[in-house]
């Protein structure tokens, strides 16, 4: 039994444990511990689902298990990988409320930038991204759908959030307009990877063009 077992819990709180919908350790609120404090089930930070308290992490070799099992209507959060890992138990140097409030203030800027959760293509829910060495005998990388989606959508929204302090600021016209050609071409360079987003408004968009 490893350590979240050990210690008092209570609703609310924040631990790392292996998500059945996303079968990867996630970061999970308590919300539900029997009498003694003892975790009994918690919610996925990431994917928003619900289950029983799996124990804690099993992630010991920093690999992963992809999901192979599609997850239908998925909306992903848009959260960072710090955010989905950092609690106040692998973090003691913080403090938990340092860490509580870390994770605070950065669900108060995606809402007041306007950064929305993101529906990607059902089609590669569970899937997985493979690289594959152009010579023999090279071993072949593999990324979960699910994280290679959310470090696509992270990027499209510094691209966003730097067009919109670009537009806000006291640049000349000349300026921000050379500035702006840059980021669509940015937008445009992107395009391949609308496939992965179920709707058109969440996808790039470079010189008019989806």
């Amino acid at each position: 039994m490893n350590g979240s077992s050990d210690k008092t819990h209570r609703a609310g709180q924040v631990v790392i444990d292996l998500c059945r919908a996303c079968k990867s350790d996630r970061r999970h609120t308590i919300i539900a511990v029997d009498g003694e404090g003892r975790i009994l089930r918690v919610l996925c930070d990431f994917c928003q689902s619900q289950h029983n308290y799996r124990g804690g992490p099993t992630r010991t070799t920093g690999k992963t298990s992809s999901a192979k099992t599609p997850r239908t209507g998925v909306t992903l959060p848009l959260v960072s990988e710090r955010e989905t890992l950092t609690t106040p138990e692998n973090a003691p140097d913080l403090g938990e409320d340092t860490v509580e409030l870390e994770m605070l203030l950065r669900r108060i800027i995606r809402e007041e930038c306007g950064l929305t959760p993101v529906v990607p293509a059902e089609k590669w829910l569970g899937g997985e991204i493979v690289f594959k060495p152009g010579r023999e005998g090279l071993q072949e990388k593999s990324i979960p759908f699910e994280t290679f989606f959310n470090k696509v959508v992270m990027l499209r929204n510094r691209l966003r959030s730097m067009e919109q302090q670009i537009n806000s600021s006291d640049l000349p016209a000349d300026q921000k307009a050379k500035l702006q050609g840059y980021i669509t071409g940015c937008y445009g360079s992107l395009t391949s990877f609308n496939v992965l987003f179920a709707k058109d408004e969440d996808r790039f968009k470079g010189s008019g063009k989806s």
